[in-house]
């Protein structure tokens, strides 16, 4: 399918916008300090960049190559190269549900503290913030806040690709870069960050070298990414034919890691400031982060400042989850966009509520949610996203013709494919083996 057939983002910073924003979410905000606190800190950090030029950079170039290539949603792109590889592309979008799950509650946590910041109502109380933290997940308010987020996303989504995701990152992004850095120079100034930065950036590489910790970088790096879902196939199917798939994988990952450090830079100066532990937890950023803020001057103006900056990146990642779905009705069943969004739209508000329900009136395995996010969290970034993305490299590498991976990172020979044979080298050898190995030990078979 040509360009003009086909809806495609206006301009190459759009493309790596949009595609960083997919992969820039609570991943990097909210999932990135937490699983780091777990894991060591620099330790985690460590083999989280070697991870993601390891496996997220590989995997996120095939992921594109099939995408352009074909042109069509996930299930449509595999199915069209190969039909018996189309149940990677339903992979993808079960992946894209699958998370969707979960992801709106957590962002609509940060769209209540968003506005309980903007009120001053979070510092009001003479509850602690973990009391206020269980009490809100008690209430009925995180089904609320769930459903305003995916009403946010479906208005973006509804609009098309130019008109809502495009413009919609284009505004997005950058302010939420500037926002990160005013937080980073804000922690800067705490007493007793250095042992935060400590922590952070000097490794310890017994910790760095665990399985776990390996397992665990690995997948934080496809959560980061936001490849073995879907999304990057569905996003690169409206690429042009002009876009270097190389730089551009590049540029997003670079991004993501950008704003990861970044995040890391905020949150752990401000913990080891304030005495706490950095290994809170899912709910460190709702309860840690406002215990910080109240401890410093105009604290509900910093702390709006910052659940501002989780929302936003919440928005971009929820809007390529819905994306992936959206598309997938729409070409599949040939129904308009508006029906397609309006129908992902309705399945996620129903996944929510079932989220919410299974947790407090059945207590499924914990009375808070977080237990249920963890399960959600571990079978997404463990499970899913590394299989999809291995089986991916290992289709595009060694079941299709070589000359479709040339074809697709030199734009048929219209720029210079120098990297090539090393992408197509850790694609067919290095990135699915490590990932496999990885994966197994981490099932202790090994």
């Amino acid at each position: 399918m040509s360009d003009d057939k086909r809806a495609t983002f206006g301009s190459k910073l759009s493309v790596v916008l949009v595609s960083a924003g997919s992969a820039i979410g609570l991943g990097a905000i909210w999932r990135f300090p937490y699983i780091a606190g777990k894991h060591g800190g620099a330790a985690f950090l460590l083999v989280f960049l070697l991870s993601v030029f390891v496996v997220g950079i590989p995997a996120m170039i095939a992921e594109f190559a099939v995408g352009r290539k074909t042109r069509k949603n996930a299930v449509g792109a595999y199915r069209e190269l190969s039909k018996k590889w189309s149940w990677l592309g339903y992979s993808g979008v079960i992946g894209s549900l699958f998370i969707s799950g979960y992801y709106y509650v957590i962002a609509g946590w940060s769209l209540e503290y968003l506005l309980s910041s903007m009120t001053n109502t979070l510092y009001s109380s003479s509850q602690s913030f973990t009391e206020l933290f269980d009490a809100f997940q008690a209430s009925r308010r995180p089904m609320i806040y769930a459903v305003m987020f995916i009403f946010l996303t479906h208005i973006i989504v509804v609009r098309g690709i130019k008109n809502g995701i495009e413009k919609a990152s284009r505004v997005m992004m950058p302010a939420l870069f500037v926002i990160l850095m005013i937080m980073a120079v804000r922690v800067l100034f705490m007493p007793n960050a250095i042992e935060g930065y400590r922590f952070f950036l000097s490794p310890d590489f017994e910790k760095a070298f665990s399985p776990d910790t390996i397992m665990m970088a690995i997948g934080q790096a496809f959560f980061s990414l936001s490849v073995g879902i879907g999304c990057m196939v569905t996003y690169a199917s409206y690429f042009k034919n002009s876009n270097n798939l190389v730089s551009t994988s590049f540029n997003v990952s670079i991004l993501t890691l950008m704003v990861s450090l970044l995040a890391g830079l905020v949150i752990f100066p401000a913990v080891f400031s304030a005495g706490l532990q950095p290994a809170e937890g899912p709910s460190l950023i709702f309860i840690t982060l406002p215990e910080i803020f109240n401890g410093i001057p105009f604290a509900a103006l910093w702390s709006s400042v910052f659940f501002l900056l989780v929302t936003l990146a919440s928005l971009t990642s929820t809007i390529s989850f819905h994306e992936v779905l959206t598309a997938y009705l729409s070409e599949e069943f040939r129904i308009t966009r508006k029906w397609a969004a309006r129908l992902v739209s309705g399945v996620s508000i129903v996944l929510s509520i079932l989220t919410l329900t299974v947790v407090f009136d059945f207590n499924f395995l914990s009375t808070r949610i977080t237990s249920f996010v963890d399960i959600y969290d571990t079978v997404t970034a463990n499970v899913i996203m590394p299989l999809g993305a291995m089986f991916t490299c290992i289709f595009v590498s060694w079941f299709m013709k070589r000359s479709f991976l040339k074809e697709q990172l030199s734009n048929n020979g219209k720029i210079k494919g120098i990297f090539v044979p090393i992408i197509i080298f850790m694609l067919r050898y290095v990135t699915p083996l490590f990932i496999l190995y990885i994966f197994l030990q981490n099932l202790e078979l090994f």
